[in-house]
């Protein structure tokens, strides 16, 4: 394993910043005072703040896509990778009180600040997205796999949204609860055709 630089040391501290604080509430010197550099230092690495979050978007997505790979060899089946994604309420319960989806929070930010490294924020939640229509079309449910993916990120994010404003430890797990089952019982179920409109 490499050794961080201080490239990847203010990488981490933003992703932390950004997360807490939100992108447009976070400053250089914030950046700096929790990396402990210069501001020449600081500018060597980096031009801008937008540069800033360029790299710490390539690295949720790159540490999200390592996740996934995990998923799919621990779980046995696509129930139990998919059960993996409800459960990371459950294992990040206690920052989602705190500030919010990292994911969710970044985009509505972004969407709100009209910023061009919207679409980008964005690719997370479509990789979770293209991820979830894999393991639900694994459960035989091709023809709607979409849909169910869509309704499970909506879900998970509403829960996220709620869990934040009502600091609401219980709501999570029994929202956890819910969806596992609710994921469950789609795998059992045969889905219709799709009819056609002439």
């Amino acid at each position: 394993m490499r050794k961080k630089t201080t490239r990847d040391h203010i990488i981490e501290a933003a992703d932390q910043l950004f997360y807490q604080q939100g992108f447009e509430h976070t400053s250089f010197a914030d950046i700096a005072g929790v990396v402990q550099i210069s501001r020449g230092n600081f500018y060597y690495h980096f031009k801008s703040k937008d540069e800033i979050l360029d790299a710490v978007i390539n690295v949720r997505l790159a540490d999200r896509q390592v996740m996934l790979k995990q998923w799919e060899v621990e779980g046995e089946t696509p129930l139990d990778r998919i059960c993996s994604f409800i459960n990371i309420l459950i294992m990040n319960q206690e920052k989602i009180i705190k500030f919010g989806c990292p994911i969710g929070t970044l985009s509505t930010e972004l969407s709100k600040l009209n910023h061009a490294s919207q679409n980008d924020a964005n690719k997370l939640f479509t990789l979770f997205r293209t991820w979830l229509c894999r393991q639900f079309t694994l459960l035989g449910r091709e023809a709607d796999s979409d849909d169910l993916a869509m309704h499970l990120l909506g879900r998970s994010q509403g829960v996220a949204t709620l869990a934040t404003a009502f600091r609401d430890e219980n709501f999570i797990k029994s929202e956890v609860k819910l969806m596992c089952e609710w994921v469950n019982s789609e795998a059992l179920t045969t889905p219709e055709p799709k009819r056609s409109i002439h």
